[in-house]
């Protein structure tokens, strides 16, 4: 719901009778949102997200995961009637902030809830199709404009905001009939309530043996409280919390920073560029089918070469595309110059979602120790959006014909951000694949290396350190000749 609406307003940019109802006339019969108000309907709904965040943080540690989300659903479906109605710009901007309260739940409860509803074998391929729901919303949100656009009633652009109610009472009802995560119930001391949730979410036949899963969430609940004590935003910086949160924060951060911005006005970069807006959308229409198949070739490559790797080379491709996009741009304008623009942002959308994308959702859900898991993700996405707001502010400048008018120039200063965040990830970025949470926790107290992280989870595997078995011998073997 968070990306059918935020690519919409997105898309209205590059729409014409969108811009005539709420833009100012810049001459030959043309309209523009002013920079400012761009600026404003997303980083008002930013700001707002990380109120909602904070708050869920709280919410979901005190109600649970379900409850949380069905009030948030439900303010969301309230909300929407300001965007449908709307006669100015200002009504929008409001609908926009209040609707982010419900969108900064949203972007972390389903992550979270995600990685802890599932086992090991399985962790990433659920954490990282958030984020392609993230692209079938956007994909359907720009279809939608497509066909509306040659349409010149104000339904154009109200029909398409009003559809999002046909997706609220579905998953409302959807999350009603879902298991509370079996992990929440156990910080709430509800191990009976867990093994039931255990039960719900496996099949009887598989000879899935519940009490050893919930004894086994107890003891990482009982080390992670020993190791960490309290489950506050404060804790989130204490020990080793510190480096799990600035890990998941800057892979949060590196997600914006990548070179995604410029996906994200796909249709007013294509329009800017010299296509028609009908091109334009169709191009934009194609760019998220194509990340869409990239997200899925993601989750069956990720399980083989591992988070880190993906994240690393998806970087250094990405890399590389923003300098060729920002080199064909210092061209003459011409319709060739547009298309190969066109094709260039094809190509960096495609690498990002078969790397950073879904990669992203996968770590910083993985990342977190479970008592933590929910605020650390919080203190995460606050940090993305803060960072947001930033791209937010800087991208209609660099791109409107009436500000900066950078035009496809403004890879230039995204390629530099993505040269920061890829040697960051090799020296700061762990690889999580195929450790349990208490591996997690066992690797991060004994403060691994990142070039020693799985060689530590091999040594720890094979020693049979994390069976049930917990007598000291059984420890004592495990650490035995491991080099931290």
């Amino acid at each position: 719901m968070e990306a059918y609406d935020t690519a919409l307003v997105n898309s209205f940019y590059a729409f014409p009778e969108f811009r005539r109802s709420y833009g100012r006339p810049t001459g030959n019969e043309s309209f523009e949102i002013p920079t400012a108000w761009q600026s404003g309907l997303i980083n008002g709904a930013r700001s707002a997200e990380i109120v909602g965040l904070f708050g869920q943080g709280y919410l979901a540690d005190r109600f649970g995961y379900r409850k949380t989300m069905m009030v948030s659903l439900a303010a969301m479906s309230l909300f929407i009637f300001l965007a449908f109605f709307a006669v100015n710009i200002g009504m929008l901007l409001a609908s926009q902030v209040l609707c982010g309260l419900s969108w900064g739940v949203f972007q972390t409860l389903s992550t979270t809830y995600a990685a802890e509803v599932v086992p090991v074998a399985l962790r990433a391929y659920l954490t990282s199709t958030v984020n392609l729901c993230w692209l079938i919303g956007q994909l359907i949100s720009v279809g939608v404009v497509r066909a509306f656009i040659n349409n010149t009633s104000e339904w154009s652009y109200r029909i398409p905001l009003g559809l999002q109610w046909m997706w609220a009472i579905p998953i409302l009802i959807g999350v009603a009939f879902a298991p509370e995560s079996p992990w929440w119930l156990i910080r709430h001391n509800r191990p009976g309530d867990a093994k039931k949730s255990l039960l719900r979410l496996t099949r009887r036949a598989v000879g899935f043996n519940a009490h050893e899963t919930v004894s086994m969430m107890k003891h990482t609940n009982e080390v992670e409280k020993h190791h960490n004590g309290g489950t506050s935003y404060w804790d989130c910086f204490k020990g080793t919390n510190l480096r799990r949160t600035e890990i998941a924060a800057a892979v949060w951060i590196t997600q914006a920073w990548s070179g995604s911005a410029l996906t994200g006005y796909a249709a007013y970069f294509y329009v800017q560029a010299g296509l028609t807006p009908e091109r334009a959308f169709d191009l934009s229409t194609g760019m998220y089918g194509l990340a869409i198949l990239g997200g899925i070739m993601a989750m069956f490559i990720m399980r083989v070469v591992g988070r880190r790797t993906l994240y690393i080379w998806g970087l250094a491709g990405c890399f590389i595309t923003l300098l060729v996009t920002g080199g064909v741009s210092t061209r003459p304008e011409s319709s060739a110059v547009s298309w190969a623009l066109g094709s260039l942002v094809l190509l960096l959308t495609f690498i990002y979602d078969i790397t950073i994308g879904p990669v992203c959702f996968a770590l910083v859900a993985e990342i977190p120790s479970t008592r933590l898991r929910v605020k650390t993700v919080v203190l995460a996405r606050v940090a993305y959006n803060i960072v947001s707001i930033i791209s937010n502010v800087l991208m209609p400048k660099m791109l409107n014909p009436t500000a900066w008018d950078w035009g496809g120039k403004a890879s230039f200063l995204w390629a530099g951000t993505c040269i920061l965040c890829l040697i960051w990830c090799y020296f700061r970025l762990p690889e999580p694949m195929g450790l349990t949470y208490i591996e997690l926790d066992v690797l991060f107290e004994k403060r691994a290396s990142v070039n020693k992280f799985r060689q530590v989870q091999l040594k720890l595997a094979s020693t049979g350190y994390f069976s049930l078995d917990t007598s000291g011998t059984d420890r004592a073997n495990g650490w035995r000749g491991i080099a931290f």
